[in-house]
């Protein structure tokens, strides 16, 4: 998604007020969580009524949190191995892009299995389940997050799509 200013102008020019407003609204927020092209992920969202606000999101927040935090000062202090590792040598660099590469192969692997939900599972059950997208209130808005695990590895806040995971 890479779209001109001039292009953006153009398109919300065309809504009527209201329109425009919530379209700079959405835009303001992609921006505001550090999205590069939040006028192209607004009008997307827009015109084609996908919840990619919603997508962004989530998606950020599993980079932030379960993948993201093991670099944070301490982070290894919680796993008894990585101490004993750490003071039998192993490099802490080393162990920290780890246990990053580790989890981020779990969430991978969650949300591929989240948007496999209609398939018959591993168990062989034929059960289903729905990622969905919610109101501020917690109603859902009956639009689905669907194909997450695609683009985990483009919501790398660092913009190298997860590259430091496998040096």
């Amino acid at each position: 998604m890479s779209g001109s200013s001039g292009e953006w102008q153009a398109w919300s020019n065309s809504l009527d007020v209201r329109g425009k407003a919530a379209a700079e609204s959405l835009r303001a927020r992609f921006e505001a969580l550090g999205a590069a092209d939040g006028g192209d992920w607004a009008k997307s969202e827009i015109c084609e009524d996908l919840p990619h606000l919603a997508r962004f999101v989530l998606l950020r927040s599993l980079w932030h949190g379960p993948i993201g935090s093991w670099a944070d000062p301490g982070a290894l202090d919680q796993l008894p191995a990585a101490q004993r590792l750490l003071a039998a040598g192993a490099d802490k660099e080393d162990l920290v892009r780890l246990v990053r590469a580790v989890a981020y192969e779990a969430v991978f692997a969650t949300l591929d299995e989240l948007d496999s939900g209609s398939d018959v599972n591993v168990s062989g059950i034929d059960v289903g389940w729905l990622v969905m997208e919610s109101g501020e209130d917690g109603t859902p808005t009956g639009r689905a997050l669907s194909g997450l695990h695609e683009d985990l590895l483009a919501m790398d806040p660092s913009g190298r799509e997860g590259a430091d995971l496998w040096q």
